[in-house]
């Protein structure tokens, strides 16, 4: 059982995309802890407490065959799949102080899109057989699992506030 003062690895994060150039691991890294840490789900009332449940790498950056090239080597372009566990938590405040800490530290060398889903989203793509969410997560790369990872302590969560 983890407890609060679990001790969050950065090395494990970046392990999973170690396909990827040092620079580019270390982004990775550094935009799953913004979210993890700046996520806010006291921003809304909801009828239960706020959680991301994964976090997912998601477009050429989550391939192994990924390359560096003339148009990626200087920009990075990150697309982030979050899985919260009710929909209420991806309303967009409770993401607001995770893009302002990402653009004021990230912002001149790589864009970032996030996309939002619920458990309950997950569960009616699979109802549904949606194979553009369903692949999409096949193929992408799982940053963090709320199951299987540590929680940020404290200090990971300061690092990473503005």
């Amino acid at each position: 059982m983890k407890t609060p003062s679990d001790v969050y690895a950065r090395e494990v994060v970046m392990a999973r995309v170690g396909h990827l150039i040092r620079r580019k691991q270390q982004e990775v890294e550094r935009i799953t802890r913004i979210l993890r840490a700046c996520f806010d789900p006291d921003a809304v009332q909801a009828p239960e407490p706020g959680e991301i449940r994964r976090i997912i790498l998601i477009g050429p950056y989550a391939r192994k065959n990924w390359y560096e090239d003339e148009d990626t080597i200087n920009f990075s372009d990150y697309e982030f799949w979050i899985v919260v566990n009710h929909p209420l938590f991806k309303e967009p405040e409770c993401w607001s102080g995770a893009r302002d800490v990402i653009d004021s530290e990230l912002g001149n060398r790589c864009a970032v899109a996030l996309e939002l889903y619920s458990r309950a989203d997950i569960r009616v793509a699979k109802a549904e057989r949606d194979t553009f969410i369903l692949d999409r997560i096949e193929a992408g790369i799982t940053l963090y699992r709320a199951s299987r990872d540590a929680p940020l302590n404290e200090r990971d969560r300061e690092g990473a506030r503005p």
